[in-house]
């Protein structure tokens, strides 16, 4: 998995590669943490680039969404498609994140 993090405004851009594995998302949940208790509370994610997701990244993303809300804010999931775009349908993901193209 490879990330990459951009912080304009009020809001981070997050880009998200390859596959995300148990090991690879608490790396990614540390690297989201200064974000979030800085204060930024909105989150986009581009997902274009990402072939596989498994249960802990999920979780990384449901925990961003629960933090962005408490402070008013929200996650936006873009360019979900393959294997992840499954995933997220079949876990009803896509009622509690916004999905854009």
């Amino acid at each position: 998995m490879s990330f990459q993090i951009n912080a304009k405004a009020d809001e981070v851009f997050v880009t998200l590669e390859k596959e995300v594995y148990v090991e690879q998302a608490s790396n990614f949940r540390e690297a989201l943490m200064p974000y979030l208790n800085n204060g930024y509370k909105n989150f986009t994610l581009d997902v274009s680039s990402l072939t596989y997701i498994d249960s802990s990244g999920l979780g990384v993303l449901i925990g961003i969404q629960k933090r962005a809300m408490s402070n008013g804010g929200k996650v936006i999931i873009k360019g979900l498609n393959g294997q992840v775009k499954e995933l997220f349908e079949l876990t009803r993901l896509t009622k509690i994140f916004e999905i854009v193209d």
